[in-house]
């Protein structure tokens, strides 16, 4: 089994070069492509699809990976499923289990960011200072829920703990912080739809339903 991933920015890969081995094990090998934001990502996916259509061997699965980024999520998830269609790949949400897919669309919402603020012990391990109390604060119990722009929120929160005082380094933080996360533990919904997608596409028991 192998998957490929097509994301945003250089975070998420160093966010998914760490999770993705903790959520299917070392027997899924995977590749991660990196795009100039989602403006690129968008404009890229479906000639990328297409070409991926001509050549996809069957044990092979392609996982798009976007951020919400105060979009509308439904209209987002629906221009990701149009691209894979109109290449004629089979997606996840237009397959009933058992059945079998090639791409997974998953959006992270609204940012990355969420995923590190919904494992509070992770984000703790890798910066000791911020709060214990943190997921206990109005605005953090919900992690997909945070207004204005998670990647903000984690920026003062390391900023506040004494950390990136010159400004968040994303690539850093994603590869610090997912470090020490345990995937089973998230609180981000939109993380563990994630999860349970590629558990999906690995064949494995749990999966989420779109």
């Amino acid at each position: 089994m192998h998957i490929e991933f097509l994301v945003e920015e250089p975070s998420t890969e160093a966010a998914l070069r760490v999770i993705v081995p903790r959520i299917l094990g070392d027997a899924v090998t995977f590749h991660v492509h990196v795009h100039q934001g989602k403006p690129d990502l968008l404009k890229s996916l479906p000639g990328r699809l297409r070409g991926y259509a001509r050549w996809l061997p069957v044990d092979w699965r392609i996982v798009v990976l976007a951020d919400e980024d105060r979009n509308d999520c439904l209209t987002l998830k629906n221009q990701m499923e149009a691209a894979a269609e109109q290449a004629a790949l089979v997606t996840k949400t237009r397959t009933n289990p058992p059945e079998t897919f090639q791409v997974l669309s998953r959006i992270a919402i609204e940012e990355l960011e969420a995923w590190f603020l919904g494992d509070l012990d992770a984000l703790r391990m890798a910066y000791p200072r911020v709060s214990r109390n943190l997921a206990t604060r109005a605005g953090f119990r919900n992690p997909d829920a945070i207004t204005g722009g998670t990647w903000e929120a984690l920026e003062r929160v390391l900023q506040r703990a004494g950390y990136h005082k010159g400004g968040l380094a994303k690539i850093a933080a994603a590869r610090e912080i997912a470090q020490h996360m345990a995937p089973e533990r998230n609180r981000s919904r939109s993380f563990q739809v994630f999860r349970q997608g590629l558990l999906a596409a690995a064949g494995r028991a749990e999966h989420a339903n779109a």
